[in-house]
């Protein structure tokens, strides 16, 4: 009989907490988070507001320090990584897509696109980028401002900007949160494609039922805790989890 090994890692989180003091006191937004995000997978990671969902995408991806537990990209341990390290490896291993598309006015849409490799001193890889842009769609879009852009658009460039430097894993807030339904369809199909056609790992954070269908496996947060961790749903199944996760709370207060 053969043994089916287990697929690596894209990245892992182990015991993580993430404790904040407000007015005096401690607020938990993360207590105790182990979850693997397995290489070449799309995960969706929802819950109420405040369950820590955003805190857990910031720590994973190194944007913010946890109190404790250990958070590794691939086989590296941020944890133990000084903050110029740390910034080197998010600029390497890393690509970030934003709401809000964090594009810089100043610059057109291929210089918002090849940033984070002029900031890391990285050659571009000229095939590679073209082969991006032609991917998400604005090769033809390449010497306009982010002024000139639909959101949808805009989201598209701050895509291949995320993907540019060839990373490990992109991590993506509430990506379709300011889009138009039919293109955060678009956006949110790309975003599959993606995984599907060039193996790429996708951790989403969303509150959309409809987005988190699109993911191979949904992580519910709700209190800083992982509370259910299910594959592929349907949007009225997640619907319901949500649902059902919101009576709890409210007859827990």
């Amino acid at each position: 009989m053969t043994k089916t090994m287990p697929l690596p890692a894209a990245v892992r989180v182990q015991e993580l907490t993430r404790t904040y003091d407000v007015a005096g006191q401690p607020v938990h937004a993360l207590a105790g988070v182990d979850a693997t995000f397995v290489r070449g997978t799309f995960t969706a990671v929802m819950g109420p507001s405040g369950s820590g969902k955003s805190t857990l995408l910031q720590t994973a991806a190194g944007l913010d320090r946890p109190t404790s537990g250990r958070v590794f990209v691939g086989d590296t341990e941020l944890s133990g990584l000084s903050e110029t390290a740390l910034t080197k490896l998010r600029r390497t291993k890393i690509g970030f897509v934003f709401q809000l598309f964090n594009l810089i006015g100043a610059l057109s849409v291929e210089e918002n696109i090849t940033l984070p490799l002029r900031l890391s001193g990285a050659r571009p890889d000229r095939r590679w980028l073209s082969e991006v842009v032609d991917r998400v769609g604005v090769t033809s879009l390449l010497q306009r401002r982010p002024s000139e852009l639909s959101g949808g658009q805009q989201q598209r460039v701050a895509i291949a900007r995320a993907l540019a430097v060839r990373p490990d894993v992109v991590f993506a807030d509430e990506p379709t949160g300011a889009l138009d339904g039919q293109t955060a369809s678009d956006v949110l199909a790309l975003l599959r494609s993606i995984v599907d056609d060039h193996g790429q790992t996708i951790i989403m954070v969303t509150h959309d039922p409809v987005a988190a269908s699109y993911a191979d496996r949904v992580l519910l947060l709700a209190d800083g805790r992982v509370v259910a961790d299910t594959p592929r749903l349907g949007v009225d199944r997640i619907a319901a989890q949500l649902a059902s996760l919101g009576r709890r709370q409210e007859t827990a207060a």
